[in-house]
């Protein structure tokens, strides 16, 4: 795994009088080289920041304390020792999986197999880099346009657990996105889930109304849920964030998917 020791840069956050000007998907840093040169980053620009070792941490995990991966295994872990599961039975699918920080937790919760599926190639990458060997298979793909052989392929892992952390809302991951992934995990199964907290409340549109109305219409069954602090702003406020963790009992209709966009 990278660490700060062998990452030779400066990381700068936005200047006080910007800070707190900024969304959460606007914020960003700079990255500064031994030379003097600087780098502008967005935070949602994860291509960019996977590329260099160690950043994705440096920023997220000790400049803003972020603890999803942490709070939603925790969560998850306690779920399944209740239901008297035994996680090495299970075959996960860490969907928007990023550099692999998820599915290094689910590898400490002794998970039997966990497969990555992400859009970015650069996160494939970075999490073959920074964690080899977490993950039996990483997939860099689309599943809003996912091709018949991809499809087989994933099938063939028979899932039967799916986490997806810090990757719903802003629009990193679509809603058709996330309903493909789902319905790749048989039922009955699980998931393991986050979303910030005003995202889930807005049951009009997006993934408010359809993780709404899948508990509704008894495609999830709640086990348990938290209110916790994702990370803090630039600003140094915090950003609050739900984790859920769910029981499937029926795959997801992609018309109310698409109902949801």
């Amino acid at each position: 795994m990278a660490t700060l020791d062998n990452v030779d840069y400066a990381l700068h956050l936005p200047p006080e009088h910007v800070r707190n000007e900024l969304d959460q998907d606007e914020e960003w840093c700079e990255i500064e080289t031994s030379d003097g040169e600087r780098r502008r980053i967005r935070f949602h620009d994860y291509a960019s920041i996977y590329e260099v070792p160690g950043l994705y941490e440096r920023l997220f995990a000790e400049q803003l304390d972020c603890g999803s991966p942490r709070v939603v295994a925790d969560l998850l872990g306690g779920e399944l020792r209740e239901a008297g599961l035994k996680p090495e039975r299970l075959t996960a699918l860490d969907f928007g999986a990023g550099n692999g920080m998820v599915g290094e937790r689910l590898d400490e919760l002794t998970i039997g197999s966990i497969v990555g599926v992400d859009l970015l190639p650069e996160a494939r990458d970075a999490a073959h880099r920074d964690r080899p060997g977490v993950y039996e298979n990483y997939y860099a793909l689309d599943l809003t346009q996912l091709a018949p052989e991809s499809r087989r392929d994933l099938m063939r892992h028979d899932f039967d657990l799916m986490t997806c952390v810090a990757a719903l809302g802003f629009g990193d991951i679509p809603p058709l996105a996330f309903g493909e992934a789902f319905n790749l995990v048989g039922s009955p199964g699980w998931v393991a889930f986050n979303i910030r907290d005003r995202f889930l409340e807005e049951e009009s549109t997006g993934f408010g109304s359809l993780i709404a109305r899948m508990f509704r219409e008894g495609i999830l069954e709640e086990r348990t849920r938290t209110r916790y602090t994702h990370r803090i702003s630039v600003a140094g406020e915090a950003l609050e964030y739900v984790a859920i963790i769910a029981q499937k009992h029926a795959d997801v209709p992609l018309a109310w998917v698409r109902d949801a966009a």
